[in-house]
């Protein structure tokens, strides 16, 4: 059973829903919240009824990156063996992020900022709300730009000449501007944002989650891979795949012209 304390946790039809729910502070990260989250998204590969997930967060705001109070200025007072074990902290929720073998779905209803568009970009999928704020503002407060691995998934998502821009100079931009980057998938209205989540989660909980699993899992491989050893990746994984029961199912279902039913296996 996961039961975080931190932020709201439910689960329907196969999918996870996270919303962080600290709206008095945009959802601003805690210490406790890193470390819930780590460890929720470590918990949820192993937890077979959830197929897929949405992150969002409660009031205006997706998630102001980490509170001024709660964090920076207790970090101030650790030594360096103290600031190395939070920002390896904070890196392991990217980390475990990006090894779920489900898709994550990024639902931003408002501002997200320094590590909370950290943790919208290192989702698989991003809708956002018309109008909200994007800033990966760490420059800002004498950090770089480099954080919770935005300087590796940023430029491979909206390029590096972008990416160079939107990490040194810290500016705010809107969903409407972030789509056209590429960084945001899906711009809706504020009150169509949970419909819309929630249904392509269900969609893609509905699919072939192994499938789904090892395409995530390529990707991951081949941010850093020449073009032979991607096409021999590929090669072994279509063909591990081709024996599997959702492969059969796939054409059954084509067959017989019904919908298939894809189990995972």
């Amino acid at each position: 059973m996961i039961e975080p304390k931190s932020f709201l946790y439910r689960e329907a039809d196969g999918v996870a829903t996270l919303t962080l729910n600290r709206p008095e502070t945009l959802n601003s990260l805690t210490f406790e919240v890193y470390a819930e989250l780590r460890d929720t998204f470590a918990a949820l590969a192993r937890h077979d009824p959830v197929r897929a997930v949405v992150l969002t967060g409660t009031g205006r705001g997706f998630c102001s990156g980490g509170d001024v109070h709660a964090i920076i200025a207790e970090l101030l007072s650790r030594d360096a063996r103290g600031l190395l074990e939070f920002t390896r902290m904070t890196c392991d929720v990217v980390r475990n992020m990006r090894l779920l073998p489900k898709p994550i779905i990024a639902a931003v209803n408002g501002t997200a900022a320094g590590a909370g568009a950290v943790l919208a970009l290192a989702s698989d999928l991003r809708i956002a709300v018309e109008g909200a704020k994007w800033a990966f503002l760490f420059v800002k407060v004498g950090l770089a730009g480099a954080d919770m691995g935005a300087a590796f998934l940023l430029p491979r998502i909206v390029g590096l000449g972008r990416a160079t821009e939107l990490l040194m100079l810290g500016d705010t931009i809107t969903s409407e501007e972030a789509a056209r980057y590429g960084l945001v998938n899906k711009v809706v209205p504020a009150e169509r944002l949970a419909a819309e989540a929630q249904a392509l989660a269900e969609r893609l909980a509905r699919g072939p989650g192994l499938a789904l699993a090892l395409t995530k899992q390529t990707l991951n491989e081949e941010l850093s891979t020449d073009l032979l050893s991607a096409l021999e990746n590929e090669a072994r994984t279509q063909a591990f795949l081709m024996e599997t029961r959702d492969f059969r199912e796939a054409y059954e279902a084509f067959v017989a012209k019904r919908p298939a039913q894809f189990t995972g296996r």
